[in-house]
């Protein structure tokens, strides 16, 4: 809550539902009392917005929808331009999915490594998940990728087809919402599941 009241300039993923999660937050802030700008509006000129507002030494701060700014979340690139400018930066704890994920798998916490999203293709998608499955066995690491929820159920059909019997595979579903769902089974296992996932927020982490 002190952190808000210090800032005078937002920049946010979406503005109308940063604004009422501010609202709900502290209920005397008057809201056209700020500056706001979308991340994702004409980046270059949000950009350079950024980074006129830090020159004149505001304090700013940044909100993504969901998760962790800069972190598979929008706001990286607003950071990397605070850190060339010398700007001093103070992350906030928040719940981040990634992180969740992994700490709810059973899998390996001192090694592991997000992705990010796979390849769309299907041949480049096989050729990844092979290879990760490889480094995984190799450096007793634990992957972690996502991908677009209504590309969910086929992203599981070709891990299930592509990937080792043994190799484990969680899937973390609506993390933080009322249907959260965090299982890890091995491939085998996943197999004889009837799964439906389309369309849900999932990280998916895996470990050979």
């Amino acid at each position: 809550m002190e952190a808000v009241k210090q800032c005078t300039v937002f920049f946010v993923e979406n503005e109308r539902t940063a604004r009422r999660f501010l609202k709900s937050l502290w209920k005397e802030m008057v809201i056209d009392d700020y500056e706001w700008h979308a991340i994702h509006k004409a980046e270059e000129e949000v950009l350079s917005i950024f980074k006129q507002r830090i020159k004149e030494g505001k304090t700013i701060g940044i909100i993504s929808e969901a998760g962790c700014p800069g972190i598979a979340d929008p706001g990286q690139i607003l950071i990397e331009a605070a850190q060339q400018l010398n700007a001093t930066i103070k992350p906030l704890v928040g719940p981040s999915s990634i992180l969740l994920a992994l700490m709810g798998s059973g899998m390996n916490g001192q090694q592991f490594q997000f992705v990010g999203y796979l390849p769309i293709d299907n041949q480049e998608k096989f050729k990844t998940l092979k290879e990760l499955e490889a480094e995984s066995k190799k450096k007793n690491c634990t992957q972690i990728f996502i991908e677009t929820p209504y590309r969910n159920n086929q992203l599981i059909e070709t891990i299930l087809k592509t990937c080792q019997p043994s190799t484990r595979l969680c899937i973390a579903a609506e993390l933080t919402g009322a249907n959260e769902l965090i299982r890890t089974k091995t491939i085998a296992e996943w197999k004889k599941e009837k799964t439906d996932f389309h369309k849900k927020p999932v990280i998916f982490c895996l470990h050979a």
